[in-house]
């Protein structure tokens, strides 16, 4: 992401937290940011877009810094998963999103909505999965259950410990108090072979809250991997990292696919001298035709 991009997010993460998502108008952040309508929305299609991207940039810092804890440790550690999961709350404090969390879940805009659901989705999978890491997959039937259970108390509890203690509240306590009532219960949970949800269910939601299918998603990660690796350590690389990135968010996580801005960045990565002829290039354009063919086909008739 270029700096000018990463500047008008962060102008419009100040108005957000200061007037709120929806009171902030794309003229605000014009003038904040100090930026053209042209440049904006080369940028972004909308303002749903541009909040997006903001939990995009933020997140993907969040998940650098919670894997850097594991670096060198026992991934079995309740210690670990204890500072990871008070990174994400401290993260949440630090940059004042629960409110913003609130006004996209709740705003009328299906391919936000969607995109917070992927999100929930996401965190509940993340922590299954370092459920797996600490209890063994003996105990799987029982962490998915474990792990909604635990977002549930996190929020409840965290919520209404800054209630009482404001900005001097104790996260990582309020952390390590809702892991020990867990860890308990995974236990007794195991012991009595209570299951109330199938592990495989998780995979089954973010299926389908994905617009692709997982096939065509890992060979469109390799393809555009493979096509960043052409760039990497050249003079292009800044100027045609983000078409390729653009064209896999497209495809991946937007409800309503832009086929002719993707067709479009297409034709600008052509212009490349070091992308032009590559094989990966040829392969984008064909899963790029090919995802289009088959939303066609998949199409519910307008009546």
């Amino acid at each position: 992401m270029n700096d000018r991009k990463q500047h008008v997010i962060k102008m419009a993460h100040q108005l957000f937290v200061e007037k709120g998502f929806h009171a902030t108008s794309i003229q605000d952040i014009l003038e904040y940011s100090g930026i053209s309508k042209g440049t904006f929305y080369n940028y972004f299609s909308s303002k749903n877009e541009l909040l997006m991207a903001l939990f995009k940039m933020i997140y993907k810092k969040l998940e650098q810094d919670r894997n850097e804890l594991l670096i060198g440790q026992d991934p079995a550690d309740i210690e670990i998963l204890i500072k990871q999961i008070s990174l994400q709350f401290e993260t949440n404090r630090a940059n004042q999103l629960i409110s913003l969390f609130e006004e996209a879940i709740f705003s009328n805009d299906e391919e936000l909505k969607e995109f917070m659901k992927r999100g929930q989705l996401l965190s509940i999978n993340w922590l299954y999965q370092r459920f797996l890491d600490i209890f063994g997959h003996e105990k799987k039937p029982y962490l998915l259950d474990s792990a909604i259970t635990l977002m549930g108390i996190l929020k409840y509890n965290v919520k209404y410990n800054v209630l009482a203690n404001g900005q001097s509240v104790n996260i990582q306590q309020v952390v390590r108090y809702c892991v020990g009532r867990i860890v308990k219960m995974v236990d007794e949970v195991a012991d009595a072979g209570d299951q109330l949800l199938s592990p495989e269910l998780i995979e089954r939601w973010l299926e389908e809250h994905t617009h692709t299918d997982q096939a065509l998603q890992q060979k469109l990660f390799r393809t555009v991997m493979n096509l960043k690796e052409e760039l990497h350590n050249t003079s292009q690389e800044q100027k045609y990292l983000e078409l390729l990135e653009f064209i896999q968010h497209e495809l991946t996580h937007s409800k309503a696919p832009r086929k002719f801005l993707i067709e479009s960045t297409l034709s600008a990565l052509h212009a490349s001298d070091i992308l032009r002829d590559k094989t990966e290039l040829k392969k984008l354009e064909q899963m790029v035709e090919a995802f289009f063919s088959q939303l066609e086909k998949t199409a519910e008739p307008v009546v």
